[in-house]
């Protein structure tokens, strides 16, 4: 116990110590800002710390306007090239509509690309779903299996076979997917170019 206070005694002490030289120095910053405000207060106030209020601010002066004054000649020059830009905008606009239409019809065709290849998708999907259920019905049942393996061999191949060509209809119209991308992407070349 003895120890224990000691302790708690010593820590107490070294604290103390250590709070005494921050506290100077404290003060001796605090000292040296107010000598640097007195400082700048002493002289005349720079215009930064001006503040500016409702009272202060001038009241009858105009707008100030930076730069130079705009020609005459210069405004008949803008009225002419507004008139060439507006033709120009007729035609870029007769343009970007034709732009918008084949691009339209491009979407169109690919979205219906790609349902088709969904239907596929899933249409395939569900045949190998039902193939596996048949088969693990098949090969979960031993009597079965010993007698119906011919007939599950005619029903194995059949199965593998749809699966094989609804297959390879998907692939085929995933790479019809695939160059009508291509075709549409030419079209938008030879449109951009036509420009």
């Amino acid at each position: 116990m003895k120890r224990m206070a000691y302790i708690w005694l010593a820590g107490v002490v070294v604290a103390g110590m250590l709070a005494v030289p921050s506290g100077a120095q404290t003060d001796s910053l605090g000292d040296y800002a107010r000598s640097i405000r007195k400082a700048k207060d002493d002289g005349k106030p720079p215009a930064a710390n001006k503040k500016y209020d409702n009272d202060n601010l001038p009241k009858n002066d105009g707008l100030s306007v930076v730069g130079n004054a705009p020609d005459e000649d210069k405004s008949a020059d803008n009225t002419a090239q507004k008139t060439e830009d507006s033709a120009d905008a007729k035609d870029t606009d007769e343009k970007s509509k034709e732009k918008q239409k084949t691009e339209d019809e491009w979407k169109k065709k690919l979205d219906a690309q790609k349902d088709q290849i969904d239907l596929l998708a899933r249409e395939l999907d569900v045949t190998q779903r039902e193939y596996r259920l048949r088969a693990a019905t098949f090969y979960a049942d031993a009597g079965d299996r010993l007698r119906n393996s011919a007939a599950w061999d005619k029903e194995d191949a059949q199965y593998k076979q749809q699966i094989a060509d609804k297959q390879k209809a998907l692939d085929d119209a995933q790479k019809q997917l695939d160059d009508m991308k291509e075709d549409a992407r030419k079209a938008g070349e030879k449109s951009s170019d036509q420009k």
